[in-house]
């Protein structure tokens, strides 16, 4: 219409409408820009989470030390309370009133030997309290045609009469119950004996276990 020389003079027409667009593109740039910035600023969450997590790594790098020494200290001060000699093979025949072999001449019964040692570890407590050293010759009868178990204080042991009859009693208890069926054998009877050399309570643990030199005569 300026062009045409129709409407007013000079440009006070256009200059409200100007004014008005401008006015509307500052809106919207307003409207795409704030919520583009809100949405893109890091939270107050996650800039703490890393001064967070470095204690927590600290932390449990030092809770994740080992105490060795304390651990095997505790270990070299268990006392050993009976000493054991290497298992004996007695006799070994087809029944108990019957002649028959011993030693290397009988075949070795490994379930009855590891069973009878460990029983009578575990029933150290039943040895006679006399305050010294003493020994009980603990023999093992294996019946095998009538399936039974029998442990009695052979002659070898420094401690007879009923305090030993006590703890070979113990022993016994203690031993499982076999699978006859499953253990291998040459023979119907056998008899086994480990020597326990019981230490006093005061006595020094010795430096290492073994058969006692001089082997026993076993009755």
């Amino acid at each position: 219409m300026r062009r045409l020389g129709v409407g007013g003079s000079g440009s006070g027409g256009d200059r409200p409408l100007r004014a008005q667009i401008v006015v509307a593109l500052v809106i919207g740039l307003m409207l795409i820009a704030v919520p583009l910035y809100l949405w893109r600023r890091p939270s107050a969450s996650d800039q703490a989470a890393p001064d967070q997590s470095a204690p927590r790594s600290s932390a449990s790098a030092a809770g994740t030390v080992p105490v060795l020494g304390q651990v095997t200290l505790d270990a070299g001060r268990v006392l050993e309370r009976v000493r054991l000699s290497n298992a004996q093979r007695v006799k070994c025949s087809a029944g108990a009133a019957r002649a028959g072999q011993e030693g290397s001449l009988c075949d070795s019964l490994p379930y009855f030997e590891e069973a009878l040692a460990k029983a009578i570890r575990e029933n150290a407590d039943c040895a006679p309290k006399t305050g010294k050293e003493g020994t009980i010759n603990h023999v093992l009868t294996v019946d095998f045609t009538q399936r039974r178990l029998h442990v009695f204080p052979g002659a070898s042991g420094g401690w007879k009469g009923p305090q030993a009859r006590k703890a070979t009693e113990c022993v016994k208890r203690a031993l499982p119950a076999p699978a006859w069926d499953s253990i291998p054998h040459q023979h119907r009877f056998y008899s086994i004996a480990i020597l326990a050399t019981y230490l006093p309570p005061s006595a020094a643990p010795p430096a290492a276990q073994g058969g006692v030199p001089g082997q026993p005569v076993f009755e």
